[in-house]
């Protein structure tokens, strides 16, 4: 393995340092995504049941609010439930969009590292043809195929590292994005639903415990 980092030249050094840093967000983001964690199951029907009790109170939200992503948008209506409608239906989106920009979190990082190695690839492939023929022009000529060839294996080196790492990253990032767009409609879904028990527009419990 080290050969073949050798062989690549210094362009390498990068291209490990993008992957590295590309595991590291993929780990980070399957951790972080966990459906559990950013919508909890049975949040909205168990807000239900403590608006029934009189039990909303300041420190309740609180806890509601350091609970989970859904719970900080929920929370955010709650604290402007006694204002109306439309400005509990405010304040709610602008969590909503606060939270959302926390769940994106490092994917444009990956993003960019999904479209930089292939070209961090490509420039080391140019690199060493570059050196390939010079040192054919060095030595008067192809005198030797196999030098040709090795050379040539060498410089493809960094392009196959290069698209080693952008493959993955891509395919992650679209996963993670199309992750992120399911968790917003569903959040939003939640969201409605506690505005319409809120203010009455839902007439039993049953419709909402699912």
């Amino acid at each position: 393995m080290f050969e073949l980092i050798k062989n690549g030249g210094w362009l390498m050094l990068p291209l490990i340092l993008c992957s590295i840093v590309a595991m590291g967000i993929i780990c980070e983001r399957f951790w972080s995504l966990r459906r559990n964690q950013i919508i909890p199951p049975h949040l909205v029907p168990h807000i239900w049941k403590l608006s029934q009790d009189n039990s909303l109170t300041d420190s309740t939200l609180h806890n509601l609010k350091s609970d989970s992503p859904l719970g900080v948008i929920l929370a955010a209506g709650l604290y402007n439930r006694n204002h109306g409608r439309e400005i509990m239906k405010t304040s709610i989106e602008e969590a909503g969009r606060q939270v959302v920009h926390e769940l994106e979190r490092f994917l444009n990082t990956l993003g960019t590292i999904a479209s930089v190695t292939p070209l961090l690839g490509l420039l080391g492939t140019v690199v060493g043809m570059i050196k390939v023929f010079s040192a054919i022009m060095a030595q008067g000529g192809m005198s030797n195929p196999a030098i040709l060839a090795g050379g040539i294996s060498e410089a493809l080196m960094t392009t196959a590292a290069g698209l080693s790492v952008a493959i993955p990253s891509l395919i992650f990032h679209r996963y993670f994005e199309r992750l992120i767009d399911e968790y917003v409609l569903k959040m939003e879904e939640e969201s409605l639903k506690l505005v319409d028990i809120i203010h009455g527009d839902r007439e039993n419990e049953d419709e909402f415990s699912s």
